[in-house]
């Protein structure tokens, strides 16, 4: 997925109100991004970071500027818009780059099931029970090479569990799958002290038959796309 405009880099100044950043950019002008992250954002909004903006021209939206990329001091990268990973996948699956899910010929996006849910992706196929894909960006970072889920409390994520297994006990098939947006992590697992209820929803979940996938994404100013499976601990 190549972003839209050329991002251009600035240094953060602070993020407030969850979807708020203050920037400034290498010309000194200061400025508020776009930050389409809900999350805590752990370890990836302190003052001083180097950030990636999105700059844009549409007269409908307020901010000019969206926030894209963290860039670390050794090189590497973080995306924080955790709306890309759907249109990153989106291009995997549609060109059947992720083996497990590759038999699939049919592609929907936000797909309306369960009670009062959109499921990420429903793949279908005939002679293929319907596959329900969740997927989650996954930030946070508290180990060298370890990436890890949630970053906060996430009761959404906890009520999204719920629903893959019941399409499980229906004979679908369900995938919870989690794409790490940073290059620096080579492992997963989840973040059960930071949400013990949501480890536990996932332990049900699995126990119920929904399968996890982890994938690593290659990141840099000019796109986002989906790299290679990661191992997940146990």
């Amino acid at each position: 997925m190549r972003f839209s405009q050329p991002l251009i880099p600035a240094t953060l100044i602070r993020r407030y109100k969850r979807f708020l950043a203050d920037c400034r950019l290498e010309n000194g002008q200061e400025i508020t991004a776009h930050c389409a992250n809900p999350g805590s954002m752990m370890g990836l909004s302190a003052a001083g970071t180097k950030v990636w903006l999105e700059p844009n021209n549409d007269p409908k939206k307020k901010l000019k500027y969206g926030w894209r990329l963290v860039e670390h001091e050794d090189g590497h990268f973080t995306g924080v818009d955790t709306s890309v990973p759907n249109r990153a996948l989106r291009a995997a699956l549609e060109a059947g780059e992720i083996a497990e899910l590759a038999g699939y010929g049919t592609v929907r996006p936000e797909v309306k099931y369960g009670e009062k849910s959109r499921i990420d992706f429903l793949l279908q196929q005939d002679g293929l029970p319907d596959c329900y894909v969740e997927v989650k960006s996954v930030t946070l970072s508290r180990q060298p090479g370890l990436a890890e889920f949630p970053d906060s409390v996430t009761a959404r994520g906890t009520k999204h569990l719920g629903e893959l297994e019941k399409m499980v006990t229906q004979g679908h098939r369900a995938v919870m799958l989690y794409l790490v947006q940073r290059t620096d992590c080579s492992t997963f697992q989840l973040a059960a002290d930071i949400d013990p209820a949501y480890a536990d929803a996932f332990a049900s979940a699995r126990a119920a038959g929904v399968e996890r996938l982890v994938y690593a994404t290659r990141i840099s100013p000019d796109e986002i796309t989906v790299d290679a499976p990661v191992s997940a601990v146990p």
